[in-house]
């Protein structure tokens, strides 16, 4: 682009920064970009509309926190994608709660930056699908079994590792052990992980004789 005559590249730079930043915040899709682990740097008000919020008051909190995502195989098709730098869209199913008030929909994240950039952001749209006629799923038996990626995580969780262990382990994000933790805390209706492995025993998850800890054999494998 031939730059206009007598404006200083920075103030070129300044101008369009303006006009993203005035586009993004007046945009009607529900935009929000992080970082790549998934740390919010900005949204606008059709995104921070999902939770009733003011935009600033999502800066500086994780996607994770806000959003459940609610297809495993979707959520490690993005994992991978962003430890392989892959650039493309990927689609999450999620949900969410407003006030009490569960609300489902789907993310896009894209990963973009400029070439030079070790580490791209992403940039996140929201799309909230429409809650009538929508049919809950019915509620989990606890004592179910174990999905693959939680019957390996679950193991680690009782031997005392960390988070970033465990991740360094199984081959996720910090981030998406997190969800896994949360999810399976969320479903043996426990409030934090040492409840979480004394449940996990109780309703014979994991192995009561075996050390290191490893996941029972008995019981059906969830998806």
């Amino acid at each position: 682009m031939t730059q206009p005559s007598g404006e200083a590249p920075g103030g070129t730079a300044a101008a369009w920064r303006s006009r993203f930043v005035s586009l993004f915040d007046r945009a009607p899709v529900a935009l929000a970009i992080s970082d790549a682990y998934g740390l919010i740097l900005g949204a606008n008000p059709a995104f921070a509309s999902a939770w009733q919020l003011q935009p600033g008051k999502l800066e500086g909190r994780r996607l994770l926190d806000l959003l459940t995502p609610t297809n495993d195989r979707q959520l490690r098709r993005l994992d991978e994608a962003l430890r392989s730098r892959r650039r493309s869209r990927y689609p999450v199913e999620v949900s969410w709660q407003v006030r009490g008030a569960a609300r489902h929909g789907r993310v896009t994240v894209e990963p973009v930056s400029d070439p030079q950039d070790d580490v791209p952001r992403l940039l996140v749209s929201l799309t909230e699908e429409p809650g009538e006629g929508r049919s809950e799923p019915p509620p989990q038996n606890p004592a179910d079994g174990l999905g693959p990626q939680e019957a390996r995580i679950l193991p680690l969780v009782a031997a005392g590792a960390s988070g970033a262990a465990i991740a360094r382990e199984v081959g996720l994000t910090v981030d998406g052990v997190n969800y896994h933790v949360s999810r399976l805390c969320r479903r043996l209706g426990v409030p934090n992980r040492p409840a979480l492995v004394a449940r996990a025993y109780v309703l014979g998850l994991l192995d009561p004789t075996a050390w290191p800890p490893r996941a029972a054999a008995a019981g059906p494998e969830r998806p």
